[in-house]
Parts: C-alpha cells; sequence; structure tokens
C-alpha cells in the first residue's frame, strides 16, 4: 500500500484468500486468472489447490500448486525493475526466483520465518534426507537472491552463520498500520454480545497455529477457573484451534470463549474488549527467531502485554519497551500467575499499558515499508 502511495507500480502475485482454513473467502472464486485493483496495487490472482492449515502432505499440494500457477502467471506480465517473494512458505520463494531468471531482473526475497526449519520446530516432520535436500535448495536460493530482507535479528543470524554474506542481510522487523488501530473504551456491542460486562479479559487474538503451544494457555485457564471474574478470549482460526476448544470442553472450562476470525477491518473491536494480551510461542530455538505482529497491534490499542515465548527478540521488544510481563515458553502456572498479577495491580498494568502504546510509533508498517523499499533500490545498483 505505501509503495503505491509513494508512486510505484506494485503487483502482487496470489491466490484467492482462504487461509487458515482452506475455503475461498466469500466475494471471491478460485479460478485460473484474475485482477483486481486494491489500495493502488494490481493484484493478480491465479488458482491453486486449497487446503486447511493443518498436516503436512495436502498444504505441500497446496504450496507447489501455487509455485506452478504464479510462475506461469508471471511470466505474462509486465517486466518488472525488481521481482521479490516472501517466505514462508519456501515455494512460493522459488517461483519468485524463476521469475526474475525469467525477466531477468534481481530477486530480493524476504525471510518470515526459517523453512524447512520451522515445519522440524512443530513436529510435524523428523530431520531426514528430504528435509536437508530441501535445505540444499534454501540455501541455493538465498544465494541467488540479490539482497534479503529478515524479518528478525536471529534470522539474520541464523542466515548469516550459515554462510549468506552479512552485507546482503537487511533486517526489517513487523510493525502495525497506526490508522487501523488506537486507544478505545470496550465495544459496548461486544462486550453485551459475549457476556464480559465486569470481566478481566485476558486474549490471544491472531492465527490458531501449531507454533504456538496454545494448549498451555488453556491449561493456565484451567488453574484460573476459579476467579469467576477473569475470561481467556481466543480470536483467530488455525490448525490448533480445533485441539484445543475440544480440550477446553473436556476440561469443563467456562472461563474461556472462543471467537472466530474476524476480518481485518473490524479486528480493532476485538482488541477493545482486552485487559490485556497474550503473546505465546512453542518452546523451541526455531521460534526464538518469530516477531508475531500481535506485538505491534497490541501496542497500537495501548494494551499491556504478557508474553511467553523462547529467548529471541520477541520478548527482547517487549522487555526493552517495558510493554509487559515477559515469561519463558510454555508456562502455565506463569501465564495464570501474571494473570492475575495484571488483574489486581492497576498501577503495573496502567504503566506497561502506557509505555506499549508509547512504542507502537517506532514499529509501523509504514517504517517497514521504507526499509525494504531501499533493499530493492540497492539490489538494482
Amino acid at each position: 500500500m505505501y509503495w503505491a502511495k509513494w508512486g510505484h507500480d506494485v503487483t502482487f502475485l496470489t491466490n484467492a484468500p482462504n487461509f487458515p482454513k482452506g475455503k475461498v473467502f466469500d466475494g471471491y472464486e478460485n479460478r485460473w486468472y484474475q485482477v483486481e485493483m486494491m489500495d493502488g496495487i494490481r493484484v493478480v490472482r491465479v488458482k491453486s489447490f486449497m487446503a486447511p492449515n493443518r498436516g503436512i502432505v495436502l498444504r505441500l499440494l497446496d504450496f507447489i500448486s501455487f509455485m506452478l500457477t504464479s510462475m506461469i502467471a508471471g511470466m505474462f506480465q509486465k517486466r518488472p525493475d525488481v521481482v521479490t517473494a516472501t517466505s514462508p512458505q519456501f515455494f512460493a520463494g522459488l517461483s519468485g526466483a524463476y521469475l526474475s531468471l525469467w525477466h531477468r531482473r534481481p530477486f530480493v526475497l524476504e525471510v518470515g520465518d526459517l523453512w524447512p526449519a520451522t515445519i522440524i520446530g512443530i513436529g510435524l516432520m523428523k530431520r531426514n534426507l528430504g528435509l536437508r535436500m530441501v535445505e540444499k535448495v534454501e540455501l541455493a536460493m538465498y544465494r541467488r537472491a540479490r539482497g534479503i530482507v529478515a524479518l528478525s535479528n536471529l534470522i539474520k543470524r541464523d542466515l548469516v552463520e550459515r554462510g549468506v554474506p552479512d552485507a546482503k542481510v537487511s533486517v526489517a522487523t513487523n510493525g502495525v498500520d497506526l490508522h487501523r488501530y488506537g486507544k478505545r473504551p470496550k465495544d459496548d456491542e461486544l462486550v453485551a454480545k459475549y457476556g464480559l460486562a465486569g470481566k478481566f479479559v485476558a486474549a490471544y487474538i491472531g492465527t490458531h497455529g501449531m507454533s504456538h503451544a496454545l494448549e498451555r494457555i488453556i491449561e493456565a485457564a484451567e488453574l484460573l477457573r476459579g476467579n469467576d471474574d477473569v475470561r481467556i478470549m481466543f480470536v483467530g482460526s488455525g490448525a490448533a484451534r480445533e485441539g484445543i476448544m475440544k480440550q477446553a470442553e473436556e476440561l469443563g472450562l467456562h472461563n474461556v470463549l472462543f471467537i472466530d476470525e474476524q476480518p481485518k477491518e473490524s479486528i480493532a473491536r476485538y482488541w477493545s474488549l482486552c485487559d490485556v494480551a497474550i503473546v505465546h510461542l512453542r518452546n523451541s530455538p526455531v521460534f526464538a527467531t518469530a516477531i508475531p505482529s500481535k506485538i505491534f497491534e497490541a501496542m497500537g490499542m495501548g494494551l499491556p502485554m504478557i508474553i511467553a515465548a523462547p529467548d529471541g527478540d520477541a520478548k527482547e521488544i517487549v522487555a526493552k519497551e517495558n510493554a509487559g510481563i515477559v515469561l519463558p515458553a510454555e508456562d502455565p502456572r506463569g501465564l495464570a500467575d501474571a494473570i492475575l498479577r495484571m488483574k489486581t495491580d492497576d498501577e503495573l498494568r496502567n504503566r506497561l499499558a502506557t509505555n506499549s502504546y508509547g512504542a507502537a510509533s517506532s514499529y509501523t508498517r509504514e517504517e517497514q515499508a521504507r526499509k525494504v523499499l531501499a533493499v530493492y533500490e540497492a539490489a538494482l545498483r
């Protein structure tokens, strides 16, 4: 959006929106080729096999099908100045690398998660010959790129340790669109709808993925079942959602609230219901490289956070900004205690909320867009 606003011609190659359920969103069709304009951006959508975000075989078919159809469609686009791709997933990166060769233009790769390391980290696959071969292709893709944008310092460190030249990798952390968020009172309509009047709400809002170890939040909710004025709220969808809903049902928890995924334009209404935001990641070294975008959305809403994650960039940001309570990864008791502390210590909660809101202007998507654009310009030079 910002690049188009600044006068650049931007074309996105993607498919019909369907993540994470693998079902096409209302208003779209899974067609071979369709073009639309969104916020000044030319969006080209191609057909792909679609599957829910769980398991491995069907998801690989999803990824590979998009790689092939995006390659074909990309060959017939106007020759760009720079070809860029984002990973995960890995196969989108391969499509971008191929199209840069086809158009004879520089290739820039954005690395948001280390793939296939993430697959190993969440336990979907064990390291084997196939994955070692994929990692060789991954490294070849990094060598092919004229520039690489890493979304965290630890991702850059991993790449450099594996032989990618330091000067090739720039860091541009994620951020928040401040115009979408901001301090606001709790949404009265939603408070009434979900029975949250007089309740202290600790919320996890975002993708319910296997990398987030959300079952530990349910375990924390069980420890809090005697506190009737506390609610644990989940908003979103993903591969782990069905499992944690079943877990909460089997435990007979009435202090947990599940709300379906919401469109981006209305998500701030659900953030407004929160007294504290929960940021949670699985206890695996690969997730130390992750910086969940919900950190920056919470900042934009002026919310204090409780972050339970491996030591890494995400915890460092929250600690540096003094915007929340920092915990070890997968610590249900610590999480339950931190929620109660936030509930009872008004001074702490208000101080962390003020710091969180004050930090938001340092982590904007506009600034991220400027940093990435500078990488493109350097690749052209």
